[in-house]
């Protein structure tokens, strides 16, 4: 692909740049590890230093936009030396700003711990028991055809089905999940998921509130702040169908990614069935390379300096996780997956900061668990020509958006281990 013209390219508004950004990071890397991009006024963040340090520094920047970036409409303009007022003032007003990633400390602390104490090395380990049977069984739906497609076949359910143990959904209505979130054989497509995860999760907290059962969504409904106090039936809802949201569809991701880069590396799969310690260090290499989350948006809330780029307060920030994990001065050979990388784990792929990913144990033993598995049931496992083109001429699409990277659709082709 050749290397855009930045001028002419608004990475906001640009599809076809999705589906290979990697190019456009180079242009912008060529600028300085930080830059100011033409269209949207919108400081792009490309340097791995540069973005650790606006991830370590909530003082300076606000997260009321992470998700939303520059489309966040505040009524007032962004005006002053210190606009942290008007962020708090109209924060609730802005899109997704009922959710975990978009608070800032205070409410940011209380909730983060909340959320700790739900997610325990205890509940961890007995969700991890869970995922050797559903990786058995999603694996059993497809293996005997000898071909699939992975992201409806297994990666969207088997990570569904996962959060959704996790978080103490009951079991008989796993398959009500599957069906109203739309991964039966399919990428998830449903209409207003989160509605739909609101009202369950608001009915599950209400009911085990007013009648406690010996289960762990009892655990989830009657979870204390660390002060003691029982938080809102809406605080919890809220955590829980965000976590289920983004923890879900990010780690499918991954998954996809992971058997893709086997099926297309012949010599890595066969190491990694002769090898299989080797599977974590390769899990990290594929978060660096192929970033499920490609980016993070902040707002400074005051004037500030990011690398050699001087900062006006409300202007937007663009940590490019996707691009700092190339970032040659910090990993040598950025482009290359190397197992034995010294600083292999060092990646942004689950951000930074007091938002770091909270689920990044769940995605790796979710993803551990899966090459597992897979490379038990499945030999010589290959892109499927007929769907994806030749080698030499792959055809994929990959999620329509900037902030997520990963495939819609993965045809494999395998041999059964019998």
């Amino acid at each position: 692909m050749s290397t855009p013209d930045l001028d002419m390219t608004d990475f906001f508004h640009s599809r076809s740049v999705y589906q290979n950004p990697y190019p456009y990071y180079e242009s912008l890397r060529a600028h300085g590890p930080a830059w100011r991009e033409p269209h949207q006024g919108v400081v792009m963040v490309t340097g791995y230093q540069e973005a650790m340090a606006v991830y370590n520094d909530p003082a300076t920047f606000s997260s009321c936009n992470a998700m939303i970036g520059p489309f966040a409409q505040f009524p007032v303009p962004l005006e002053g030396d210190d606009i942290s007022g008007i962020i708090e003032e109209y924060r609730d007003d802005l899109p997704f700003g009922d959710q975990l990633p978009t608070f800032d400390p205070p409410n940011h602390t209380a909730q983060r711990a909340l959320l700790n104490r739900l997610i325990t090395p205890k509940r961890l380990k007995e969700n991890e028991e869970f995922m050797w049977r559903l990786a058995d069984r999603q694996i059993a739906e497809f293996v005997s055809r000898g071909e699939c497609e992975f992201v409806g076949d297994y990666a969207v359910p088997f990570t569904l089905l996962v959060i959704a143990d996790l978080l103490g959904v009951p079991e008989v209505d796993h398959d009500s999940f599957r069906a109203e979130l739309g991964a039966t054989g399919g990428s998830v497509k449903a209409h207003k998921p989160l509605e739909f995860l609101y009202d369950t999760f608001t009915a599950y907290i209400e009911d085990r509130r007013r009648a406690p059962r010996d289960d762990v969504m009892t655990i989830l409904a009657t979870t204390t702040f660390p002060d003691g106090t029982l938080p809102d039936v809406r605080d919890v809802m809220l955590i829980a169908s965000n976590l289920f949201a983004a923890g879900q569809e990010t780690t499918a991701r991954l998954i996809g990614t992971t058997l893709y880069t086997l099926a297309e590396r012949p010599e890595l799969q066969q190491l990694l069935r002769d090898e299989r310690s080797r599977i974590p260090a390769f899990i990290e290499e594929m978060v660096r390379l192929e970033s499920p989350i490609q980016g993070d948006f902040r707002l400074s809330k005051v004037p500030t300096t990011v690398g050699d780029v001087e900062i006006g307060a409300g202007t937007t920030v663009m940590l490019l996780n996707g691009a700092a994990n190339r970032d040659p001065r910090e990993f040598d050979h950025p482009d290359v997956l190397e197992l034995d990388r010294v600083n292999g784990r060092q990646h942004l792929g689950f951000g930074f900061g007091i938002h770091t990913c909270v689920g990044a144990p769940l995605a790796r033993a979710e993803t551990r668990v899966s090459l597992e598995r897979i490379l038990d049931a499945m030999a010589d496992i290959r892109i499927s020509d007929a769907a994806h083109g030749p080698a030499d001429d792959r055809r994929f699409e990959y999620t329509p958006t900037f902030m997520l990277r990963g495939f819609e659709e993965l045809h494999l082709e395998f041999t059964p281990v019998a």
